[in-house]
């Protein structure tokens, strides 16, 4: 599903936050194996795919020297992780060799208003494509369900897999084939496209307990744990500390005086609203060269979570 597996470790052995992230979002395996729509890495017909190596010595090169990358994010006005991770494939798409790429958010409108966008458009040597592409976090439910992938809730609980994958199947592919989506293609010289999604992310399972995986879920796909703070347990001398939203993608690395201490960390949770919006946490080892690497996800959630009072 990945041409690039044999590259699973490169984004720990880099430096550059940002250089990191975009190794994770090219080489990271989908959440899915079985979606219920066509499913296409992006990067599938491009010369990096016949020689990872390639692809492997750019990633390095531009974790020397990441001012290009940089200079890329700071055009980006939007915080959101969806854009981020968008804004991480475009930088890659325009220097894949053997891609090119078409047009990146193409507005599709008719009758004066925006029906969507199209993510991406691009050509390869496999042909002209309309890919899809989501960053996704779910955390899985504590009952007999899970397979089913309506019960997989995003953090906030505003957002279920199962939502996304009908959205996605059901209006956003198909909006490359429609009249309006053809035109918007014509109008750049494109004809039929192929329509694919690429959705990547994690998983997260209940702990303590149990859950099955979605039905459709990579076997390979990401994976971390979620507890509710009533269940946090006496963590001893493990090292761990949350992550902002912006550093969810790559394993965290943290360098030797950014990490906290266990008491750093009892202290910021005791003082953590009883109920705060779900915490992405990091459990770190040290790797040997000074940094912290992160071992192990977990979010953090209200007791009463999903069942949030309004604030």
């Amino acid at each position: 599903m990945t041409p690039f597996a044999e590259l699973h470790t490169l984004p720990r052995q880099l430096s550059s936050p940002a250089v990191r992230d975009l190794a994770w979002t090219l080489l990271s395996p989908p959440l899915l194996s079985a979606p219920p729509c066509p499913q296409r890495h992006p990067l599938a017909g491009s010369a990096w795919a016949d020689d990872p190596q390639r692809l492997q010595a750019w990633l390095q090169a531009l974790d020397g020297d990441d001012r290009a990358l940089q200079q890329w994010l700071a055009t980006r006005t939007s915080r959101r992780l969806g854009l981020y991770y968008e804004s991480l494939w475009q930088f890659a798409l325009q220097h894949a060799p053997g891609v090119e790429l078409l047009a990146s958010n193409l507005a599709i409108r008719a009758g004066g208003r925006t029906l969507g966008e199209l993510d991406i458009v691009l050509q390869d040597a496999h042909g002209t494509h309309h890919l899809e592409l989501a960053i996704k976090l779910y955390l899985g439910p504590v009952s007999q369900a899970a397979r089913d992938p309506a019960q997989w809730l995003g953090p906030g609980c505003e957002d279920r897999l199962g939502s996304k994958l009908a959205h996605l199947s059901g209006h956003q592919l198909p909006m490359s084939a429609a009249s309006d989506g053809a035109q918007a293609l014509a109008a750049l010289g494109v004809g039929p496209v192929q329509a694919h999604l690429w959705l990547a992310g994690y998983l997260f399972y209940p702990w303590p307990g149990h859950s099955d995986s979605p039905t459709g879920a990579n076997p390979a796909h990401l994976r971390g744990r979620w507890i509710r703070r009533r269940d946090w347990p006496v963590t001893g001398q493990q090292r761990w500390q949350p992550l902002a939203r912006h550093a969810w993608l790559a394993p965290a690395r943290v360098e030797a005086g950014q990490s906290w201490s266990a008491g750093q960390f009892q202290a910021w949770l005791a003082a953590l609203d009883a109920q705060a919006p779900a915490q992405l946490l990091a459990r770190l080892e040290p790797d040997g060269s000074g940094a912290w690497q992160e071992v192990e996800r977990v979010f953090l959630v209200a007791d009463r979570w999903p069942h949030l009072p309004e604030r």
